[in-house]
């Protein structure tokens, strides 16, 4: 009896860091969904072939982002109100891209008020119920995104991205998803067809701009802004990473937050250990191998993100394993014998979450002292 008392409190306390970690790798058997990361790879390689065959595959990510995320914002229903729905979308993320893009050669200050505009205003969009604030959510995310590729592009010497070509990637990957849908409505009695990604919230219930509501959207674009201007004005390698932590991380709630904060910085040195571990490979062929070796490898990213679409409401630090060692394999991979880039994404990413924790921890001191504080008197 007293082995087993005492087998919890033993040197160094390891229950409650058991603890910890079984909430950061809890898995949810009903998340995983395989199907779907099927038909998210079969989609993928299209786009993969399509740009293997035109020699550009610096505009991939652009039609990767813009195929899945508006395979999320699928509202379903009968086909006119989700084409509609869709295409709206998919003009808004034409925007967004053509914005992010045309200012990769700007200053770190436009940078930074463009970044508090936009998640200021997605932010808002909370206003008009939960649906609306996801839809806003992944503009966002896709805008930060964006904007760290522009800059990347803009700062490299060998690979070069345009505008417009950018804007037309990330319509081609819409227009895909659009495709497939209304293929399957034919092909399914064009009936009304229920949401494809269940996961994601339904409600459209309208809210008032309540002064909360309205504080919060401010911390939210305060926090992206301020960690834009600390990637891009001190010029950090792979900075951009730092302000999508932040993103992810700023939740209405602390214990929320935290949760995903430890989630996101396993998940980062899970995936940038294996990244680091795969781009080994590259930097010892040469001539034709390193062809065929980077276009498999290319291959690997998707299979990568197809695993993260199978398990992100499975367990959220390894779907950020999955989806951050595709994506580093991507963007390393023009320069595979430069290892740096891993350990500055877990470091930004570590960065990132908390600053936004400490936010949310200033701001909730801020309403705790302030609920506290004695009425003023009356006259």
């Amino acid at each position: 009896m007293a082995t087993a008392s005492t087998a919890g409190a033993g040197p160094g306390h390891t229950g409650p860091v058991r603890s910890r970690l079984s909430r950061v790798f809890a898995r949810d058997p009903a998340g995983l969904n395989w199907p779907r990361a099927v038909m998210f790879l079969d989609l993928a390689l299209v786009e993969l072939i399509v740009f293997w065959a035109i020699g550009h595959e610096v505009y991939l990510p652009s039609a990767l982002f813009g195929l899945l995320f508006t395979w999320l914002d699928d509202p379903g229903g009968g086909f006119g109100y989700r084409a509609s729905h869709m295409a709206v979308f998919a003009l808004v993320g034409a925007g967004v891209t053509a914005l992010a893009s045309a200012l990769g050669d700007a200053a770190w200050g436009w940078l930074t008020l463009a970044a508090f505009a936009v998640t200021f205003v997605a932010g808002l969009a909370a206003v008009f119920g939960v649906r609306r604030f996801a839809t806003a959510l992944l503009q966002n995310t896709w805008f930060v995104i964006a904007l760290g590729l522009a800059v990347a592009l803009g700062d490299s010497s060998h690979v070069s991205g345009h505008t417009w070509a950018q804007v037309l990637a990330w319509a081609g990957g819409s227009a895909l998803w659009i495709a497939v849908t209304f293929a399957a409505w034919l092909v399914r009695g064009r009936g009304i067809r229920p949401q494809p990604i269940a996961e994601i919230p339904g409600d459209t219930t309208r809210k008032k701009p309540t002064p909360p509501l309205i504080v919060f959207a401010a911390i939210r674009a305060v926090t992206v802004g301020a960690t834009v201007a600390l990637a891009f004005g001190l010029n950090l390698s792979h900075g951009f990473w730092l302000p999508i932590a932040a993103i992810v991380a700023m939740k209405p709630s602390l214990e929320q937050a935290g949760l995903v904060s430890a989630q996101r910085l396993a998940g980062a040195l899970i995936g940038a250990i294996a990244a680091g571990l795969l781009l080994l490979v590259p930097g010892s062929v040469h001539g034709l191998r390193l062809v065929v070796t980077e276009r498999g490898l290319e291959v690997v990213a998707l299979v990568l993100f197809m695993h993260g679409v199978a398990i992100r409401f499975w367990n959220y630090a390894l779907y950020t394993a999955a989806i951050a060692a595709g994506a580093l394999i991507l963007v390393d991979l023009p320069q595979p014998t430069q290892h740096a880039a891993e350990g500055y994404r877990v470091l930004w990413t570590l960065c990132g979450v908390g600053f936004a924790l400490l936010v949310l921890l200033l701001t909730g001191a801020l309403a705790r002292h302030a609920a506290k504080a004695p009425p003023p008197p009356s006259a």
